[in-house]
């Protein structure tokens, strides 16, 4: 069974992937493309949502080669071998996590490249895939402009997390987080936002994760019961809980930390999903990889990067169905994503009301129930 729902509402099986062959990487015909996947026997992609793309693809006049990697980048060698794999193509789109990997790689700047968060074909034929992807990159522009102004942004969360402060200006540091120079597909998330001035207490609950950005055992940390992450800019001053919860977390920090040469007590950035029907009825439980990299997109769900100077980091905190409010305004409320509140938004709302519609309607599936 695919992992998500094959909505009606899709306008055709052929709808994702053209959304991601001519919106996102925009190709044209005669251009060669490079559709690289993983087998399905590791049990985070099917190969059918790869083969489909490459399908529609040649049936829009492309050059399209197929590449199988391995699940994971493990060295430097590996991913120094994947950057040369994939040169000289016109265009390169990823069904495998090495992707995510390289996502921040500067050897790729110029180049076309999409990474798909459509993990399975009926992800792909669902409108996950089908909703308008330059509609979604719109949102996340208006709301992205709207964080970097802001004077105050509140976090809170059910849990009891309350998190506040102001984003640090690009005038006031020398850089803020470097965002990704693969594209996502489809749009997902906002920009991370800077966790310097920022300050307060933030839940860890559930479990912590890895990011995508190594796959290292044991990716996951189940949580018995829940901590209080004390934070500081950029700091994870303390944890506040149950001894022996907080020693297991300290403990998987300071490993995962001494594993890759860290700081594991640095916390880079969040953000949080903006995709009205990402879906995913997976329990998370079941394949915390595959959960980390095919559920984020979600309003409900809001992520740390923490453990490393770097986005994403090597260790994520996930809150569920929080409150972000952006100058007093519940830009998103309870998990849901009010894009209407977001000056500039309406506007195009009012030129994409199919992924309106989404909006009014959004999915909960999240892999988590409380």
């Amino acid at each position: 069974m695919p992992d998500s729902r094959q909505n009606d509402t899709a306008q055709s099986a052929s709808a994702g992937p053209l959304r991601l062959l001519n919106d996102c990487l925009k190709v044209k015909a005669g251009q060669s493309l490079l559709v690289v996947g993983e087998s399905a026997l590791a049990g985070y992609y099917d190969e059918g949502a790869a083969e489909r793309v490459a399908a529609e693809a040649s049936g829009l006049g492309l050059d399209v080669t197929r590449l199988t990697v391995a699940p994971g980048l493990n060295t430097k060698k590996d991913q120094e071998a994947l950057l040369a794999a994939i040169k000289g193509y016109d265009h390169v789109v990823f069904f495998a996590r090495a992707g995510d990997q390289i996502r921040f790689s500067s050897d790729l700047a110029g180049q076309s490249i999409a990474m798909s968060y459509a993990l399975d074909l009926g992800m792909l034929q669902s409108d996950f895939a089908a909703a308008s992807y330059n509609g979604l990159c719109r949102l996340r522009d208006t709301i992205d402009a709207f964080i970097a102004e802001a004077s105050e942004i509140r976090v809170t969360c059910p849990r009891g997390s309350d998190y506040a402060g102001a984003p640090v200006k690009q005038t006031d540091r020398a850089a803020g987080p470097a965002e990704v120079t693969v594209r996502r597909f489809p749009m997902l998330i906002v920009k991370p936002v800077t966790a310097a001035g920022f300050r307060g207490r933030v839940a860890l609950s559930r479990f912590l994760a890895g990011t995508g950005s190594r796959f290292y055992q044991p990716y996951a940390l189940p949580l018995e019961a829940d901590v209080f992450a004390l934070v500081e800019d950029n700091r994870i001053v303390e944890f506040e809980g149950p001894k022996n919860v907080v020693s297991q977390i300290r403990a998987h920090y300071r490993d995962i930390a001494e594993r890759y040469d860290l700081d594991p007590w640095f916390l880079h950035s969040w953000h949080a999903g903006i995709h009205p029907a990402s879906d995913y009825t997976q329990a998370a439980a079941a394949h915390y990889e595959r959960w980390s990299g095919g559920a984020f997109g979600n309003p409900r769900i809001l992520h740390f990067h923490t453990c490393g100077d770097y986005a994403p980091g090597e260790i994520s905190w996930t809150l569920v169905d929080a409150t972000v409010s952006v100058d007093g305004i519940a830009v998103w409320q309870a998990g849901r994503l009010h894009p209407e509140r977001v000056p500039g938004a309406p506007a195009v709302l009012a030129d994409e009301p199919a992924l309106a519609a989404l909006y009014a309607q959004p999915c909960r599936g999240i892999g988590i129930k409380d």
